[in-house]
């Protein structure tokens, strides 16, 4: 159900305590015997409250320190790159991770200006560093919740190929950490504050990022079509970047929004009534949707920029699969990369984009969520995009080489404008195009009730479990519990029929499981699926 005042402007009550917060990151010590204040490394990193004993001092401390002793027995001793993002427990968190790592004698970078950086400026500096070879292994840290609420925090680990980290790194590190938790810290090494302050060391993340942009998008086109561009960083780590783009390229490119507010009280309200810095969601960019008539194309970032949000004069928001779709055809027409390379998509991101790719005659590699499946593909060339469900992608330079092993949002925004610049129409009348030939689907996420242990069991079900033949009146053709692209593990189950599928996934956090799919029969049909989705999953946990 949607709050009632989702889409309106965040009021005083809705904002987090600023001093609160911080005094229980220092003052507050976590439980290493509760599952829910333990370091627990989901598909992005350990996030959690302050206030809630989930993200405190102690489990920065911790997970630093186990990072540095991972970085050892796997032989990286290069320098570790250090970014952050707007969130008021970022900068604690940051210079906490900081002593750890100057007091573990590790070679740390941080930004040459003191400023927050994006995800996909660290990802895009891991790899330039480890490609120039003159530096050992380099590897970075990002201090970021995302787009969750300002009272969140997060820290995430890229290993040297500059994507997320695989659940065998998390893993350990997650179990590391708890260890010294458990153990009162009495392992972690830590530098004084004025030691850390005078051995650090930078990098202009901005300057390498920005200028290299011309490798990966045709800059020159939407500067000489006048592109009219609106960037709202939403309060996040892409404030600064955006205006240097537009300066660097010459683009005629409005920062929407400078404003950076730890307590986000200028954003609109989310779904939820919750503030959260979601660029997918119509309620948080409805100031920015407001504004579409101003701009050929408007963009909007979450807090570390590795999300977009594309909205058109003609159609408002877009979806984020339909911008995937189009962002897909439009790239196989318009960049010579190799022929045999395939295209990347998550089993829950709509079938449209299966069509898409079959119609250029490129092979679909479909994976589990998360990005990191995208990460070999990405850097070895057999894949030329990889792009998620919740408006997440990155794709090759121009030349077919690796550009990031993140998500970018500033370059699939920046494509959005290249689109519209090459092409002469919008990226939403180019979805329209798609339906035109391909159909129009249907597609929803919705949540149902489960158990622990109906989750449990969810997450590990197989094909044959499933006894339904059909599904909403149209045979089943395939069921999944594991992906097609790399045979990985889905964490639940995927059925599809000609025209439809679902997907069923318990959620990490909640007592429920998501419910995705997609009907290319309509919205009722979908909502038959959605249906009949959850009496084959009732009947498969039974």
């Amino acid at each position: 159900m949607v709050d009632p005042r989702a889409g309106t402007p965040a009021q005083p009550q809705d904002l987090v305590d600023l001093d609160a917060l911080a005094a229980a990151y220092y003052d507050r010590t976590p439980d290493p015997d509760d599952p829910a204040q333990q370091v627990a490394f989901g598909t992005s990193g350990h996030r959690g409250s302050s206030l809630d004993g989930a993200f405190n001092e102690a489990h920065i401390l911790a997970t630093t320190q186990a990072i540095v002793e991972y970085r050892t027995q796997a032989g990286i001793d290069g320098p570790i790159l250090m970014g952050r993002d707007t969130h008021a427990l970022s900068l604690p968190a940051w210079h906490s991770a900081l002593e750890v790592l100057i007091g573990n004698d590790v070679v740390t970078l941080v930004d040459a200006e003191d400023g927050f950086t994006p995800t996909p400026a660290v990802s895009h500096a891991i790899l330039r560093l480890n490609g120039l070879g003159a530096h050992g292994q380099v590897d970075g840290i990002v201090v970021t919740p995302s787009h969750n609420p300002p009272r969140d925090g997060g820290f995430k680990y890229n290993p040297p190929h500059g994507g997320p980290a695989g659940s065998d790194i998390t893993g350990w590190i997650q179990d590391r950490a708890n260890a010294l938790l458990r153990d009162g810290l009495r392992g972690v090494k830590r530098a004084t504050t004025d030691e850390t302050r005078d051995r650090v060391q930078s990098y202009d993340f901005l300057t390498h990022y920005v200028n290299d942009l011309g490798s990966i998008l045709d800059l020159e086109a939407i500067a000489g079509a006048g592109i009219r561009i609106g960037a709202d960083p939403l309060g996040g780590a892409s404030v600064a970047y955006w205006g240097r783009i537009g300066e660097e390229y010459g683009l005629e490119l409005t920062v929407v929004n400078t404003t950076v507010d730890p307590q986000w009280g200028f954003m609109t309200l989310d779904h939820d009534g919750k503030i959260r810095m979601d660029c997918s969601s119509p309620y948080a960019m409805a100031s920015l949707v407001a504004q579409r008539e101003r701009f050929d194309v408007a963009t909007g970032n979450d807090a570390d920029a590795d999300r977009h949000g594309i909205v058109t004069p003609d159609a408002g928001l877009m979806n984020p699969n339909h911008f995937l779709a189009v962002a897909i055809g439009y790239l196989a027409e318009h960049r010579s990369w190799d022929a045999a390379a395939g295209v990347g998509k998550t089993v829950v991101s709509s079938s449209m984009i299966d069509r898409v790719v079959a119609d250029a005659g490129r092979a679909l590699y479909e994976v589990p969520v998360g990005f990191k499946w995208f990460v070999d593909p990405l850097l070895s060339g057999s894949a030329v995009f990889g792009g998620e469900e919740s408006a997440g992608a990155s794709f090759l330079r121009k030349d077919g080489t690796v550009w990031t092993t993140d998500k970018d949002g500033l370059v699939l925004a920046l494509l959005a404008a290249e689109i519209a610049a090459v092409t002469g129409r919008s990226a939403s009348q180019h979805y329209a195009g798609l339906t035109a030939r391909h159909g129009d689907p249907a597609y929803a996420r919705v949540d149902s009730p489960a158990t622990r242990e109906e989750k449990k069991r969810l997450g590990a079900l197989a094909p044959t479990a499933i006894k339904a033949t059909e599904l909403a009146g149209d045979p089943i053709t395939r069921v999944l519990s594991h992906a097609p692209g790399n045979d990985a593990a889905i964490g639940g189950i995927k059925v599809e029929t000609e025209n439809a599928w679902f997907a069923a996934r318990p959620s990490g956090t909640e007592d429920v499981y998501k419910i995705y799919a997609e009907s290319f029969k309509g919205p009722d049909h979908l909502a038959e699926v959605q249906s009949a989705a959850r009496a084959v999953v009732t009947e498969a946990l039974t």
